[in-house]
């Protein structure tokens, strides 16, 4: 299992939303640009991220992109869902029941009898990790970044931004 580098790419883009003023967005050409990805790519990302209502497209020459809601309201499970959709990760095919327990005049109650106990595994697998990233906000990310980034860093990005932003 893996997430696609669109998970990746949407979060960073979207920690640079945090701090565009409410009057303000960034086009998809500042944020390719800064990115290093190409712009059909990165504006597919946010076709997605729009359509879950996670940012707010603004149409036109000077338009772009902000954030829909808060950023403490915005989970990485949020972003995930949004670029890579809601299909289980673990996807049972029911090969239990071809097993040689299976194949006698009791397959219907074999079947019915009891749960995939290797299904019932993976899925509370899949909801313990995705439990970890709904606790983790973009709030959560951009404090954990200005721990560990220096303060120019962030500086000069914010500079980036704020210089590039369209009003």
């Amino acid at each position: 299992m893996q997430y696609s580098i669109g998970v990746e790419y949407g979060l960073h883009c979207l920690i640079y939303l945090i701090d565009t003023p409410p009057d303000s967005t960034i086009g998809i050409k500042e944020l390719s640009a800064f990115q290093g990805v190409p712009e059909t790519y990165l504006s597919k990302i946010f076709s997605k991220l729009t359509k879950a209502g996670i940012v707010s497209s603004v149409p036109g020459v000077k338009g772009g992109y902000k954030l829909a809601k808060s950023p403490s309201d915005i989970s990485f499970w949020d972003v995930v869902e949004a670029v890579e959709g809601t299909t289980p990760i673990f996807q049972c095919k029911n090969i239990k029941n071809n097993s040689y327990l299976c194949r006698d005049e009791d397959y219907a109650a074999c079947s019915l009898a009891s749960p995939c106990v290797i299904n019932l595994a993976m899925l509370e697998a899949e909801e313990s990790m995705r439990n970890v990233l709904r606790n983790k906000s973009l709030t959560w990310l951009n404090e954990e970044l200005d721990r560990v980034l220096t303060p120019q860093s962030r500086k000069d990005t914010r500079e980036y931004f704020a210089n590039s932003s369209h009003v």
